[in-house]
């Protein structure tokens, strides 16, 4: 199984983080994935924030939408989805508050899912720092995971 490749994979996030406990929660993560890059893009309307999205998407990057309704997966299959896709550029995308244009959905690579729940957006991006941490010490074989 091949290992995470952070910098190879970026995280586009509508919103900005407010709250200075989940800014240090998702620092604390970012400093243990050297080369993910974060990408904050600017809250509005769904079509805005869609337009935002493929604006900053690269050319052949994979674009995974963070979705309640996408595939749900466990840390250790996140892991072995990621390894997966680690030859390629991946950018997982938080949406605003409204969720993902419908447009954008059909466009789309993958849904994945972060849980059944609804989160704001700061939290959801400190759980996916921390699920992107917990997949790179998976595919690494450190003790970090324990199922």
């Amino acid at each position: 199984m091949a290992l995470l490749q952070p910098s190879r994979i970026r995280v586009l996030a509508v919103g900005k983080v407010k709250r200075p406990w989940l800014a240090d929660g998702i620092a604390f993560y970012a400093k243990r994935l050297p080369g993910l890059e974060l990408m904050e893009l600017k809250d509005s309307t769904q079509a805005k924030e869609a337009a935002a999205v493929r604006g900053a998407r690269k050319p052949g990057e994979r674009l995974v939408l963070l979705t309640e309704e996408g595939q749900k997966l466990n840390s250790v299959e996140f892991a072995q989805l990621l390894g997966e896709w680690t030859s390629e550029r991946v950018a997982l995308v938080i949406g605003g508050a409204d969720g993902h244009l419908e447009q954008l959905r059909q466009e789309a690579d993958a849904l994945l899912s972060l849980s059944a729940l609804t989160f704001p957006h700061e939290l959801a991006l400190l759980l996916l720092m921390e699920q992107l941490y917990r997949a790179s010490t998976i595919l690494q074989g450190s003790p970090y995971h324990r199922s």
